[in-house]
C-alpha cells in the first residue's frame, strides 16, 4: 500500500468505522460526505475524490492485515496533534444512526488505543457527540 495522504487516512478511518458492524447505513455515508465537506481538517481535500478514496479503503480491507495497515496508516500519517480529531471523526460515524453497535464500540476502543488517546480526551469526544445527537422529543 502506498502511504496515503492524511486526508485519505482520515477517510479510510471513517469508512472502517462505517463498516465495523458490517452495515454501512445511509446515515453513516451521509455523515462521511457532510464531514468531508464541512470540517476544517478537509479544507484542502477535493471532495470529488470521496468515492475513489472509499473504494481504495475497501480494496485495502480485502487484503491480508488490511485493517491493521489502515489503522497504522492513520496513526503514522495523520499528525499527532490531529489524533483527537481523527477519533472525533470515528465517533461521528459510529453515532450517525443514533445507536452504537457492539462492533462499533470495539472498533472505537481499537482506534483509541492505536492513536494513544488519553481516556478523558476520548470520553469528552464521545460525550460531545452524544450531546449533539440529542433531541427534545
Amino acid at each position: 500500500m502506498a502511504e496515503p495522504s492524511a486526508h485519505e487516512a482520515l477517510i479510510y478511518l471513517m469508512v472502517v468505522m462505517s463498516a465495523a458492524d458490517r452495515d454501512m447505513t445511509d446515515a453513516e455515508l451521509a455523515i462521511i460526505g457532510d464531514t468531508i465537506r464541512s470540517w476544517p481538517v478537509f479544507r484542502e481535500f477535493d471532495d470529488n475524490r470521496i468515492i475513489e478514496v472509499a473504494r481504495q479503503c475497501q480494496q485495502i480491507l480485502q487484503e491480508d492485515n488490511g485493517l491493521e495497515r489502515i489503522l497504522n496508516a492513520v496513526r503514522d500519517t495523520v499528525p499527532s496533534k490531529l489524533h483527537d480529531t481523527a477519533y472525533a471523526l470515528a465517533v461521528e460515524v459510529a453515532a450517525a444512526d443514533m445507536h452504537v453497535e457492539p462492533e462499533e464500540k470495539r472498533m472505537l476502543h481499537i482506534v483509541r488505543s492505536r492513536l494513544h488517546l488519553e481516556p478523558l480526551v476520548a470520553a469528552a469526544i464521545e460525550r460531545t457527540a452524544q450531546a449533539r445527537k440529542r433531541a427534545l422529543i
